[in-house]
């Protein structure tokens, strides 16, 4: 099978966004073999045929979660099949798995070819303190559940990242999450380390940023708030900034911000 994709980088968190056809139960396989023919790359997505004729594409992620940084990815690579000029504003909506409704992408490319947008994110389904169990050790943490995708807050001293690469996967597998993030958050020095887990693949990862812990950190800051947040965190290999609104008992607006680079286009034939 002839497969065709290009690498994209947003913000360190290294994707790969596959627009041949693939078959829903080959994905995982796919994306596995792809990641292990590149070191570099994090996650892998899958452009497909919208069901809404509203929206440019579908990206299904592989492990069937939500990724902000993905969405980016794709809305660079539509821009990039459509010869967009730059320097222009362009509004895309993307049906993305794990997101109930087709999400907004505001975005531009830069004269250097540079890509940057905003992603109205999908509204968690809760915000909680969860108590996580190792043995019958205890670790509450505050969890952000989105569709798809959970992320657990971990502040300095609570978790060692030895002992988060023993228990993710056993602890996405208690919350019956099709995956998880931990994510190490130090307030102070506005700083984030994402570990992410997807489970169809069983694969942990420490990622270079994360779209989606970035947001879940700006709505469990609102919540604290009680009204509003917005946050700029500096991770392994780059930055992104996420504002959310907390009214009435939830999260009522959720918008990531951040940028991407296109790194190349390849086609590589899998068995």
């Amino acid at each position: 099978m002839m497969i065709h994709y290009s690498k994209i980088d947003p913000s360190g968190n290294i994707t790969l966004i596959v627009d041949s056809f693939v078959p829903r139960s080959e994905q995982s396989r796919t994306a596995s073999a792809l990641m292990q023919r590149d070191k570099s790359v994090e996650q892998v997505g899958f452009l497909e045929k919208p069901d809404d004729c509203t929206c440019i594409a579908r990206l299904q992620m592989m492990g069937g979660e939500f990724c902000g940084n993905a969405s980016l990815s794709a809305a660079a690579v539509m821009l990039g099949k459509a010869s967009a000029p730059a320097g222009s504003e362009y509004t895309l909506r993307l049906e993305v798995s794990g997101a109930p409704e087709p999400v907004t992408i505001v975005c531009s490319l830069g004269e250097d070819g540079d890509f940057s947008g905003s992603v109205s994110m999908p509204l968690p389904e809760s915000l909680s303190e969860y108590c996580f169990f190792d043995g019958f050790e205890c670790y509450e943490l505050p969890l952000v559940r989105f569709p798809g995708i959970c992320h657990a807050i971990v502040r300095p001293g609570v978790l060692s990242e030895a002992d988060a690469e023993a228990l993710i996967g056993k602890w996405c597998a208690q919350l019956g999450s099709d995956a998880l993030g931990l994510m190490f958050f130090d307030e102070k020095e506005s700083t984030l380390r994402p570990l992410v887990y997807v489970s169809s693949t069983d694969s942990a990862v420490w990622e270079g940023s994360c779209a989606s812990g970035t947001s879940a950190v700006a709505a469990h800051l609102a919540e604290l708030d009680g009204e509003y947040a917005r946050v700029t965190l500096r991770q392994p290999r780059g930055t992104l900034s996420a504002q959310a609104e907390y009214g009435a008992g939830s999260i009522s607006a959720l918008t990531l911000h951040g940028g991407a680079a296109f790194c190349g286009e390849y086609s590589v034939e899998l068995p």
